[in-house]
């Protein structure tokens, strides 16, 4: 049985604007039907401080420290919490709401399409596995997390390997295609990521850090080789092609569509009033 074939951009280091304005020109394209199914893997120039689309930065995020550290900053198009992207393989995956693989409810089509991220983490020798909240008080605090931090708890069908989660991953909907996209740890300055979040005080931010230990981690505190990117990538994209059972095609952007991610990050993700506005 021949496969379907995907599109495969890998965009390199981009700007936090340019990084998002892609994954959104992307949902649009396939939108209107200009590309099939698309699988991205990106990075970060400068590394950045990425905020869920209903987070408030004034009650949540210390920009200051933000600024000091020399992080961009931007708002994504998704929910979920504060991810510094620094040490990692961002993706990200846009396909039809009616593909036919693709279940209808957000968490179903979110382990379907973390299925290659597991596969990814497999191909890396690693023994990842979905985090499933089994009792009534885990799935509540999903619904109403402590932290503003994204890798403090596992949430549905996130990836966890020895109990911590190693993935982080978001995803929105709109006109008719998912969007999802997340990171995948290589490796993690904690001290620099706590000290971006504000805190009612220091006592409580110590405790926030030392419990985010057992919760989350990179992929090199798990091994004693040191994973590079580029085997990153190669295993990743195994990975989506054994676990959504696809074919990647190489695709490289036209002078007319870099022009069109250009404008959208210049209208949306480098204006104050849309990164700043809850």
């Amino acid at each position: 049985m021949t496969k379907e074939v995907w599109r495969f951009i890998d965009s390199g280091e981009g700007s936090p604007s340019f990084n998002m304005a892609l994954d959104e020109a992307l949902l649009d394209w396939n939108s209107d039907g200009k590309l099939p199914p698309v699988i991205r893997f990106y990075g970060w120039n400068p590394a950045t401080l990425s905020i869920g689309y209903f987070q408030k930065v004034e009650k949540e995020i210390d920009m200051e420290a933000v600024k000091q550290h020399g992080l961009g900053f931007v708002r994504r198009p998704t929910g979920g919490r504060g991810v510094l992207h620094e040490h990692e393989l961002t993706y990200s995956v846009i396909v039809p709401e009616e593909h036919p693989d693709m279940p209808k409810t957000v968490t179903e089509a979110y382990r379907v399409i973390s299925e290659g991220i597991l596969k990814g983490f497999h191909a890396l020798g690693m023994e990842a596995y979905f985090a499933v909240p089994k009792t009534a008080e885990e799935r509540d605090s999903l619904k109403n997390p402590r932290s503003a931090v994204c890798f403090d708890a596992p949430s549905w069908y996130e990836l966890v390997v020895e109990g911590r989660k190693v993935a982080g991953s978001a995803q929105t909907r709109q006109k008719g295609v998912i969007l999802q996209h997340g990171s995948i740890l290589l490796d993690l300055d904690e001290d620099k990521l706590f000290s971006l979040f504000k805190y009612p005080n220091e006592r409580v931010k110590e405790r926030m850090q030392k419990a985010f230990k057992n919760k989350a981690v990179a992929m090199n505190q798990l091994t004693s080789k040191k994973i590079t990117l580029d085997q990153a990538k190669r295993a990743f994209k195994k990975g989506f092609e054994e676990g959504l059972n696809i074919e990647l095609e190489p695709y490289e952007l036209t002078a007319e569509e870099i022009a069109y991610v250009q404008k959208i990050a210049k209208e949306r993700y480098e204006n104050d009033e849309w990164n700043y506005k809850r």
